[in-house]
């Protein structure tokens, strides 16, 4: 009895944390997360400090759960997107255009905090780096002729949204840059395609 007790005061404490967790992100991605202390996180959350130190031990630990797991979300949310019965010229833009679509709930703030602080960015980094892996091997599946090429080019042009490079050149925020890119990938698959044999 009392390991039954135990057990469901452990999953009723895992839900308020996993909301907790994503009421933060959702605010992380409106608001950005630099310019707000705990006591801030605790007032825009209706909760007590003590609440949010549920979720990790320091303002720092939030932040990077927080984004940990929104890229853990965004990732599965990409991958689920892509249909495996799918031609393999149209996997690699779902691919891309879902990218775009989760990373369009997030402000500019939040990229800029990204871009500041330093466990975040090794976050997103990691992230893209993934993301980079997967679109090449996504490229290798639908291009026979210059899959190496395409690949590449898809790669340094999503690292470059990593970096700012994209929107710096253009005023393109990350969301769009990949919608962009997808187009973009796309357009040349469908164009090699269409070349006689």
């Amino acid at each position: 009895m009392n390991g039954t007790v135990t057990s469901a005061g452990t999953a009723r404490a895992d839900r308020r944390r996993a909301d907790l967790v994503d009421r933060l992100i959702a605010l992380f991605l409106d608001r950005g997360f630099a310019g707000l202390s705990v006591a801030e996180l605790a007032a825009a959350l209706r909760c007590s400090k003590s609440t949010l130190y549920t979720v990790a031990a320091s303002r720092e630990q939030i932040i990077v759960t927080a984004v940990r797991a929104f890229f853990r979300r965004a990732t599965e949310e990409v991958e689920a997107a892509v249909d495996a019965s799918a031609d393999p010229r149209e996997r690699v833009g779902v691919y891309l255009r879902a990218i775009s679509n989760a990373l369009a709930p997030a402000s500019p703030a939040f990229f800029a905090d990204l871009d500041a602080f330093a466990p975040a960015r090794e976050i997103y980094q990691r992230n893209t780096g993934h993301a980079v892996r997967r679109v090449q091997a996504l490229v290798d599946e639908a291009v026979a002729d210059d899959a190496a090429f395409v690949g590449a080019v898809a790669g340094q042009v999503m690292e470059s949204i990593h970096r700012g490079e994209i929107k710096a050149r253009t005023g393109l925020d990350d969301s769009s840059a990949y919608a962009a890119l997808a187009s973009l990938i796309v357009a040349r698959m469908t164009a090699g395609r269409a070349r006689p044999a």
